[in-house]
């Protein structure tokens, strides 16, 4: 697992996860909170196909009271969004009365502490062709997240400038 924070927030900025597959090799990232990586530019495959833009995107970026999702391009009114929990398979589920866009997803951060979901905890909302979807985070997650910021405090940035590097 790879993390990056701001540096003056403090807030995660991603979380990624990496496995290594049957044969032992490392696998690709896999994102979950942040920006999802694009392919290389210079690949073969991204000159003949290539996905539509128009498409919606789908990323997590998490606030610090709670967890958020972004959906991009997607243009429909609020009204005929509807955002639920399901509590037996652990996920929520966001689908449109039109039947245009249907997604589950579940939050990996309650399944590492096992916690319940929460149907009041989830909201949504609207704007800029953007569906933003917040669950607030539990006084568990919330009392840990603390204790992380702690433990960062006392460790310094990546590229703060005071390595020992010297160039040639």
């Amino acid at each position: 697992m790879a993390e990056e924070y701001d540096v003056k927030t403090g807030q995660l900025v991603s979380r990624k996860w990496r496995e290594k597959n049957t044969l032992g090799a490392t696998g690709k990232w896999q994102v979950e909170v942040g920006e999802p990586t694009s392919p290389l530019l210079g690949a073969l495959e991204s000159e003949l196909i290539k996905e539509s833009s128009s498409n919606p995107v789908f990323m997590r970026k998490d606030t610090l009271s709670s967890f958020q999702w972004r959906i991009r391009n997607l243009p429909y009114p609020k009204e005929v969004y509807s955002v639920s929990v399901e509590k037996e398979q652990r996920c929520c589920v966001i689908q449109t009365t039109n039947k245009k866009y249907y997604k589950k997803f579940s939050i990996p951060d309650l399944d590492r502490y096992q916690l319940p979901l929460d149907a009041a905890a989830l909201s949504f909302t609207h704007a800029n062709n953007t569906l933003i979807i917040t669950y607030q985070k539990p006084k568990e997650i919330l009392a840990a997240e603390e204790q992380l910021q702690k433990e960062l405090k006392k460790i310094k940035a990546a590229n703060s400038g005071d390595g020992d590097c010297k160039t040639q």
